[in-house]
């Protein structure tokens, strides 16, 4: 056990249980438990939203596949970033204007709020467990490799963690998790790169061919091809990560928390700049673990003779990468810093993860379609911290099944999801005059169920995870299949729908489109 850094690790903890405790003595309404009062700034949020998508993916997970296939590991990074301006130029201001506490007061603006509140339910918690799988995994391994506790008991401990932080303070407690966890994350990749690039007098040349030197794969690192072998999937991988930014329940969340349009554009606006600075960080990292790490047996299991194979017998697994090469470059008290920040980084986004689905079962299901009228805030608030409880326990379930998968690759997956369902249902019902209730779900629903299958049936899943011995569905990522199955699908049922009520629907997007553009009609936030 490392002394130094299980200290380090306790008091991160310590500290954002403390934050936790003073949020949950500011959570008065559902409004303060779902959005912060929307008194959130909007350079808070954008430092809360680049908090919440640096998660496991971005700093471990991306780092742990340049490690493993250098060049390639870009892709993600690449695909990632390139979403955020989709963000700011289509959904940003139109989404704080149109919608309250979810993506789905935004749909069902002027659509039938019944199917549509169920569709959004179902797609947003499809993609948090899919997303969730990913930080449970990389939050587990850290542990395991910290601790040496057992993997299970690691995911279980995660999974408590990030119930307290949701169940108790809500959306403030979330929010200021995150932007801590954002400034201590960049700091600590940003010494990181800075170390890496030291050692090779801050020529990246020189990094490069000392990475090909020692690399297995050689001079194959620097070009394409070793991660995704053929243009289809690479097409499909692209799509999802590009557009799968713009349906994130988590995220999209995030825009109600600011008090106008204005601050929403300012948060993607920082959110975008730090982000894209965090991913080049994650790349000279894993060029980095390559160059001081593959050739030091101490941080791989080998064999009797003593022999290992760099990219498959790391201690905890590629995603631990990054983790390995904070010990090398700064011994075991930055190994500490970092791993509480690594940690830190999974349960800001579990939680927002969490609260995202929490609010999709209490505020979309139980108060716009069961209950109605007849609950109060106090009980939405409970029944949202009961389903925190329930997808927690999920959680750890998933964690535990997907252990040894890539946690950016896993990420990849649940991007797919949301560009698949909740993106096409979101556009379409602010930009196209023509959508109906019918297309909409009709649509979302062909998206969702498409996308989880090809998924499941994908090499990834069917071979990898479940053992099967060959895959039904040819590539990982289904997303160049399933958007396009979504977006027609919305499309045509419109289409063809000659019911009143969508005529009604179509004649009230002038209405929404002036809502969307000019925020006439919306409630003034409050600040705290």
């Amino acid at each position: 056990m490392n002394i130094p850094a299980i200290v380090m690790f306790l008091m991160f903890v310590a500290v954002t249980l403390v934050i936790t405790r003073w949020a949950a003595s500011r959570v008065r309404s559902a409004s303060d438990f779902y959005a912060a009062g929307g008194g959130i700034t909007g350079t808070q949020n954008g430092l809360a939203i680049a908090g919440d998508y640096m998660s496991a993916a971005s700093f471990l997970g991306i780092s742990g596949l340049v490690f493993a296939s250098g060049f390639d590991g870009i892709l993600y990074s690449v695909g990632f970033l390139v979403g955020w301006p989709i963000v700011l130029f289509l959904i940003a201001e139109r989404l704080r204007n149109l919608g309250r506490y979810t993506f789905a007061d935004v749909v069902a603006y002027r659509l039938e709020a019944g199917p549509i509140r169920t569709l959004s339910a179902i797609g947003t918690l499809t993609v948090v467990a899919f997303y969730l799988i990913a930080q449970m995994v990389g939050a587990g391994k850290l542990i395991e490799l910290l601790f040496g506790l057992p993997y299970l008991y690691a995911v279980m401990t995660v999974g408590a963690l990030m119930v307290t932080y949701v169940a108790t303070g809500g959306m403030v407690a979330t929010t200021w998790v995150q932007i801590i966890k954002a400034c201590l994350l960049l700091g600590g990749a940003t010494f990181m790169a800075f170390m890496v690039l030291a050692n090779f007098g801050f020529s990246l040349n020189a990094m490069f061919r000392a990475a090909t030197d020692i690399h297995p794969d050689g001079l194959a690192i620097l070009s394409p091809g070793k991660l995704v072998a053929d243009p289809v999937s690479a097409i499909s991988l692209g799509l999802a990560l590009m557009f799968g930014t713009a349906g994130l329940p988590h995220i999209l969340m995030r825009f109600f928390t600011v008090k106008d349009a204005k601050a929403a554009r300012k948060s993607v606006f920082y959110a975008t700049g730090l982000i894209g600075y965090f991913y080049i960080l994650t790349f000279i990292i894993g060029f980095g673990a390559i160059t001081l790490l593959m050739s030091d047996p101490a941080y791989f299991r080998a064999g009797a003779d003593g022999s290992y194979d760099p990219l498959t017998a790391m201690i905890g697994g590629t995603n631990m990468a990054a983790v390995h090469l904070s010990q090398a470059i700064g011994g075991s008290l930055f190994l500490g810093f970092i791993s509480a920040v690594a940690f830190a980084t999974i349960l800001a986004v579990v939680a927002g993860l969490t609260l995202a689905g929490a609010s999709a079962v209490s505020h979309d299901l139980y108060a716009s379609i069961f209950a109605k009228e007849r609950h109060t805030e106090a009980t939405e608030v409970r029944i949202s911290r009961i389903a925190a409880i329930v997808i927690g326990i999920v959680a750890i379930f998933l964690g535990y099944v997907f252990e040894n998968q890539n946690v950016a690759f896993m990420v990849g997956l649940a991007f797919a999801i949301a560009a698949s369902c909740n993106f096409p249902v979101l556009l379409m019902s602010i930009a196209w005059s023509g959508t109906t209730t019918r297309g909409a779900v009709v649509g979302g629903f062909l998206g969702l169920v498409s996308a989880v299958t090809m998924v499941l049936l994908s090499p990834a899943v069917w071979v990898n995870t479940f053992g099967f011995s060959q895959a039904i569905f040819p590539y990982d990522s289904p997303a160049l299949f399933s958007m396009p199955i979504a977006f027609l699908g919305i499309y045509v049922v419109s289409k063809l729908d000659r019911s009143a009520r969508a005529e009604k629907e179509r004649a009230a997007f002038e209405d929404q489109f002036i809502r969307s553009e000019t925020g006439i009609g919306i409630g003034a936030a409050s600040s705290h």
